[in-house]
């Protein structure tokens, strides 16, 4: 194993190593990067991030086989740097991220139109918001629904452009950005306290996840070792999060084929679940208890009794809300062999959550690259091949049923000790990759020598899964949208920055 962990990082050892905790990072120069691209169409190193730097972008990266993990930077004194996107699509749209936020060309980028720039961006081309080119679909019948920014319900803004033949959907295309607010610029020159609470407005429903990933990073850049009983907490707040979010997602699906029984009852379960949340760290999403050094909320003796009751009931209520969801054939008939994911998209995206676990891509950050409490306790990792709504939706289901097992077991061993330490104010490099309900939250966090945040990247799991929603969508009905749209339930707010 040790052999094959070092394949990623024996290549990438040819650049100048960089000072950033816990992966390497390694400085190449442009010649190596390019034989980094060519390196990456013959192997199963996988893209888990890129962000640009204004003369520089740096891609974080994973090898599969080996299960180790490094990051290469490249300088680029000229604002360019060869792309990536030929041999790794999911870093088509980071890359185009780049190109808007930054100003740096992507040479031989597949698809080199503007992405999160609406024409605001002071590097980006000046021309009205509203301009931007599709892509054209030729055939005999074919025509265009545009759906969006605005929608029917009360959701975030995006547009979703089909071209349809008939009700089949030949091609769905996705125009997102309308929600950046800049997350990344406005962490700049900030402690950490105050960046932190910043990461945990980047997608309200993932707010332990992402404080989480973001804490992590601080924490590796400062050196700081956060109490035992703040670990503990942390992993309880985060299963907390993902029983509330599948919850609700699993009734959405259902209702959106017009099984609005499942929906509702699951809404009551999602509102106990946030109600305990609330009595038991005193917000109901659990906002701004993650911080960097520990927790700002302990968990009282009082609590844990309405937390294991909970628990109980959540236990029982999901095996019966499952065997009416398995025993109505109408509503299987909307699910299964409805918006397929293949392994290989799957893979080729690095999607994860259940976007990829549905799909048989077994990958979580719990486990890999491991965090801890995760390391000391059981649990499942469910995964599927089939790839439609329906997996997606049971899988969601086998992880609620995991996390409600790690509850018990973090509630019967939380350590004392104290919540929090102070991080240092002291220069350095992090990196941290935590599992949110949605799959693996990455961030990278540089601390300047007054340890006040000098760029900070946050990149949630949206950015490999929305691409891959055009994807399943292909060949369905229309009608059908809704239903795929939901069982992806990706983030705007977290994808667009």
């Amino acid at each position: 194993m040790a052999e094959q962990q070092s394949e990623l990082v024996s290549f990438l050892a040819a650049g100048d190593v960089a000072a950033q905790h816990p992966w390497p990072r390694y400085r190449l120069g442009r010649e190596q990067w390019q034989r980094l691209v060519a390196r990456l169409g013959e192997c199963d190193w996988s893209v888990l991030a890129l962000w640009a730097e204004p003369a520089s972008v740096h891609a974080a990266f994973y090898d599969e086989p080996g299960r180790s993990f490094a990051v290469a930077s490249l300088d680029c004194p000229d604002g360019r740097f060869p792309s990536l996107s030929a041999a790794r699509p999911g870093a088509i749209r980071l890359e185009r991220a780049a190109q808007d936020l930054f100003g740096l060309i992507a040479e031989g980028l597949v698809d080199p139109r503007p992405w999160l720039d609406h024409g605001q961006s002071p590097t980006g081309a000046s021309r009205p918001a509203t301009q931007y080119e599709f892509l054209p679909v030729d055939g005999e019948g074919i025509h265009q629904i545009p759906v969006g920014p605005v929608h029917a319900g009360i959701i975030e803004p995006g547009v979703f452009r089909f071209h349809c033949n008939g009700e089949a959907v030949v091609r769905l295309e996705q125009r997102l950005g309308y929600v950046h607010k800049g997350i990344e610029k406005l962490m700049a020159g900030k402690p950490p306290e105050a960046a932190a609470r910043l990461a945990a407005r980047l997608s309200g429903d993932s707010t332990v996840a992402c404080s989480l990933a973001f804490a992590r990073a601080v924490e590796a850049a400062a050196g700081t070792d956060v109490p035992a009983r703040a670990v503990w907490l942390r992993a309880l707040l985060a299963e907390l999060e993902r029983i509330a979010n599948h919850l609700g997602d699993i009734g959405a699906i259902c209702n959106d084929a017009a099984f609005a029984f499942m929906h509702a009852h699951t809404a009551v379960l999602r509102e106990e679940t946030l109600r305990v949340a609330a009595s038991c760290f005193g917000h109901r999403l659990m906002m701004d208890v993650v911080i960097p050094g520990g927790v700002a909320h302990d968990l009282g003796d009082a609590a844990r009794a309405p937390l294991l009751a909970l628990v109980t009931k959540l236990r029982a209520r999901l095996a019966e809300l499952l065997a009416v969801y398995d025993e109505k054939p109408s509503l299987l008939d909307r699910t299964v062999g409805t918006g397929i994911v293949s392994a290989d998209l799957a893979r080729r995206f690095a999607a994860g959550g259940y976007v990829g676990r549905a799909s048989g891509r077994l990958f979580d950050a719990r486990r890999v690259p491991g965090y801890p409490p995760y390391d000391t306790l059981a649990f499942e990792v469910p995964t599927m091949a089939e790839g439609d709504v329906n997996c997606r939706l049971l899988v969601r289901a086998r992880e609620i049923e995991a996390s409600l097992g790690l509850i018990e077991q973090i509630v019967a061993r939380l350590p004392p000790s104290a919540l929090a330490v102070p991080i240092d104010r002291a220069p350095g490099e992090g990196v941290a990759l935590v599992e949110g309900f949605r799959g693996d939250y990455f961030a990278w966090v540089a601390l300047g020598d007054d340890g006040m945040v000098r760029r900070a990247h946050l990149r949630d799991p949206s950015w490999f899964q929305w691409p891959l929603l055009e994807a399943a969508i292909e060949g369905n009905i229309v009608a059908d949208f809704p239903l795929c749209n939901k069982s992806f339930n990706c983030s705007y707010a977290g994808h667009d920055l």
